[in-house]
Order: C-alpha cells, then structure tokens, then sequence
C-alpha cells in the first residue's frame, strides 16, 4: 500500500479533535456540529481500517502496512505495522468509536465539545497503543490513554467521579512506571527499542525474569487481574456510558495485548516458569470474581466483576503457549470487547430512562420493552458463553489450550464458568422477567432508533462470531503460529544453557 494506512487511521481521530477545538461558541448549534463532526470522523477511521483489513494478507507472519521513520536520535524511531495479533484490536477501537459517540448523543449535554475532544483524542492514543512497533512510540500511546480517560470519568461521571478517576489513574501509572524501568534495561541490554529487533533478541536469563515481573505489573492492572482489579468496579460505576463501553472493551485489552506482544515471546524463559502462578492467579479470579458479581446491588458493578472473571480465561490461555490456548485467549478479547460494550450499552439504555443502576429498581421489563429484553438476552447468553455465541468459542479454545498443559486449571475454570451463568441469568431475571409491579416502570419505553442503531451491529456480531468464527481466528493464525515458534526457540536456547528454571 503506497499510502500511511496506519498513520491516517491513527491520527485521523486527532484531525478531528482539531476541528471541533476551533469552533467558537457554546450554544446548541456548536454541541451539534462538534457531534456530527465526531461522528463522521470515526465514520472514516472505521472505513479506512476496513480498508487495511481487506488489503491483509493473512497467509504472512510478518507487520505489514510499516512505516519507519527516525525520531528520537538514531535508536528510537516512528515505527508503525500490524500483524494478525494486532489489526483485529485495531478494528475493534475504530469500529466500537461511532458506537460510543451515537451513545452520548442525547445523554451527554454538558460541554459536548470538550467531551467529544477526548473521545477522538482517546481513540489516536488505543490505535496507536495496537500498531506501535517501537517500545518507546508503545508506551508513549499506551501511557497517554490514561489522561483522556481519566478526564472522561473525572468531569461527566457520577458523584464519585474525582475518587474513581484518581484510582483508575494512579493504579495503571503504578504498573507503568516499572514498564518504564524494564524498557531502559532493555534498551541498555539490546542497543535498541525496535519490537521487531527486539522479538529476535535473546535477553540474558536474569534479565528476562526482573523484565517480566516488571511488564506484568504494568498489564496486570490493565487487564486487571486479581488482587490488582480493585480500580475497575468504581471506574466503571462512575464513568459515563460511552467511558465504560471503551474502558472494558479496549482499555482492557491492552493487557492481554502487552502479554502477546512482549511477555511471551521476549522473555520465554520466565515465561515458562512463571506459567504455573499465572495460572493460578488466573483460576482464582475466575471463581473470585464471580462470587463477588453474585452479590453486586448496581447493575455496572456486576458487570465489572464479571469482565475480570472472563479476562482470567484470556490469560489462561496466553500463557499456556499451546495454539488453541493463545488462540482462544485472542478471540475472547475479541468477543469479549463487543459483548462488554454491548452490556454497558444496555445498562445506559434504562439508565438514561430511570437514572439508576440499581438493580432491585427494575422488573418486568419484558412487559414494556420487548426489543430491549430480547438484546439484552443475547450478550447475557453470550456472557455465559452460550455454544452459538462469541463467548463460547474463545473460553472453549482457551481452556481446551490450558487443559494440554495444565488439567486441574482447566478443570477448576470450567467449573468457574458455573458462577458465571448464575450472576448473569441472576441480572436477567431480575431486570427483565417478574410481573411488572413498581410503578416508576410503567410509562417505560422501549428502545428508540438510536438505540437500535448502537445495539444491532453487536447482536449481529455476537451471533456471527459464534456462529463462524472463521474470519477472527484465520486472521490471527500465521502469526500466532510465528510467535509460539519464537517462544519455543527462545525457550530452546535456555534449555540448551542449563538456565530454566532459574
């Protein structure tokens, strides 16, 4: 492709950040056009990465679509590519971008322009966090997503927007800043922050072990993973909609992607040995937070907890390095990014109407609202990993993966997946079914043309994914196949110098 593909649909978003900056006013007419200049600007971005998509060639392991140019003296450079692993995180944000700004249309009416500003900006950052290849361009983005964010709960979130914002922020620059250190031992070590240079170099035995704990400090609080997941249920309560759509079905992801990119096949040996407590880690979160969801009272914190139940079954699958494993951990991010943001979308749906999350506030629904009832149910299902949803297909793979290496871990997750069935029918039945008794419900009404709008793409995807899911997994399958070849190499290497386990 002759053209920057990849710098357009990053930096597209910020072109049009720019525009609605330069209009005057505050009237209506200005909270309309910076609308409607938001809407088309994602529009375009989701069409150009649509682009970059069908121009793919999936049968190659190697980045395509890379730029290079130098940057910060002659190690660092703007270096930017996508392999299978990463363009489906990238169509994801630019796909998940329109749905976000549809969804604030009527609920955000306090400075709509600032707000729009740090969607777009917010989405430059995620799209470059996914097609970085140079470690510093990496955390440059990967770090500045956290301040849009945290603006984006800080001024249109609940009444205790300040204290979520603060730990959302304060937990995740933690983790970072040890990123930070590993990057400089990597950089001092291998003489440069090029990713694909750096996914060929052997680092020291020592080396890798201080670099990975470092790395997952930083992904797992991301992710997050048990006991470092405190930050998520507040984020997610006091956050706007539209916040919580991007928080759980990107930002999260950017954890599982951390791990895919540089844990396993830059430091393998730690890696390996270091599986087993991951594993571990994982399996109780699974079965941890879904106890948690069993007795949430606000309809968002349910469903916070039960997006780190479900990222225990994508680190699972990381980190048993087998095919399938790596596989299902990819898809379930995937899948888990549509169905989460698919959720909060419909916890805003009655939420803008009612204005409360609580969920001993509803029942019935089903009498007045059929179309959302029926919605609704389908990202339940798919939640619960219902064969014939996008949910079933990633855990399936993930702990068929985790069960070749490690069978009581499997064993123990799957049982896990009971808790998850029983929170999320516990939500629907509540929410949905029962005789229509409170009298606050009754003039409720069902889902209006925006609504629609935002929600059938997902239902449409959920379904498709777990019926054919073909398309995300042959995307994703050349280069997970290169990178479980350079884990085993690198692991060979250490094996070879007596040096595992160590």
């Amino acid at each position: 492709m002759s053209w920057p593909v990849l710098s357009v649909t990053t930096f597209l978003p910020l072109v049009g950040a720019l525009w609605i900056m330069a209009l005057r006013g505050e009237g209506e007419p200005e909270q309309r056009n910076a609308r409607w200049i938001a809407l088309w600007t994602t529009l375009i971005t989701f069409a150009i990465s649509l682009i970059a998509l069908t121009r793919f060639d999936p049968g190659s392991p190697e980045f395509q679509f890379v730029e290079k140019q130098p940057w910060l003296g002659g190690a660092i450079s703007y270096h930017m590519g996508v392999d299978g692993i990463s363009l489906p995180f990238v169509v994801l944000t630019t796909g998940l971008m329109p749905i976000c700004i549809i969804a604030s249309w009527h609920p955000i009416q306090c400075r709509v322009r600032e707000y729009m500003v740090a969607f777009l900006v917010l989405e430059t950052l995620m799209v470059g966090t996914f097609a970085a290849l140079d470690l510093v361009v990496f955390y440059l983005f990967f770090e500045g997503g956290l301040i849009p964010m945290f603006l984006i709960i800080g001024i249109w979130g609940g009444p205790r927007r300040v204290y979520a914002s603060f730990k959302f922020f304060l937990y995740t620059l933690l983790g970072s800043v040890l990123m930070l250190l590993a990057i400089m031992a990597m950089y001092w070590n291998a003489g440069t922050t090029d990713i694909p240079a750096l996914l060929h170099h052997g680092f020291p035995r020592g080396l890798q072990t201080w670099a990975w704990l470092a790395f997952f400090a930083s992904f797992a609080v991301k992710l997050p993973m048990w006991p470092v997941h405190t930050w998520l249920p507040d984020a997610h309560v006091e956050a706007p909609t539209a916040g919580s759509v991007i928080l759980a079905a990107i930002l999260l992801k950017m954890g599982g992607y951390g791990f895919l990119r540089f844990s396993l096949p830059m430091f393998p040996a730690a890696s390996h040995d270091l599986a087993p407590f991951f594993f571990y880690v994982s399996v109780f979160s699974v079965i941890y937070t879904s106890l948690v969801a069993l007795v949430q009272e606000d309809m968002k914190k349910l469903i916070a907890y039960s997006s780190v139940a479900h990222m225990g079954f994508v680190t699972m699958g990381i980190f048993a390095a087998t095919v399938q494993g790596v596989a299902g951990g990819i898809f379930q991010m995937i899948s888990h990014g549509i169905v989460s943001a698919a959720l909060f979308l419909s916890v805003g749906v009655v939420y803008d109407r009612m204005h409360t999350r609580e969920i001993a506030a509803y029942g019935g629904l089903i009498n007045r609202m059929p179309l959302y009832a029926a919605a609704f149910m389908v990202f339940t299902l798919a939640n619960v990993a219902l064969p014939g949803t996008s949910g079933f297909i990633g855990e399936f793979l993930s702990l068929i993966g985790t069960f070749k290496v490690n069978t009581s871990v499997a064993i123990l997750a799957t049982l896990g997946t009971i808790g998850s069935a029983a929170y999320a029918l516990w939500l629907y039945r509540k929410v949905i079914f029962g005789a229509l008794t409170k009298p606050s419900l009754a003039a409720i009404k069902d889902l209006d043309y925006r609504e629609i709008i935002t929600l059938s793409p997902l239902v449409v995807l959920t379904i498709l994914f777990g019926i054919y899911p073909k398309p995300v997994l042959d995307l994703s399958a050349t280069s997970i196949a290169q990178l479980l070849d350079m884990y085993s190499h690198g692991l060979g290497s250490v094996q070879a110098a007596g040096l595992l386990g160590r």
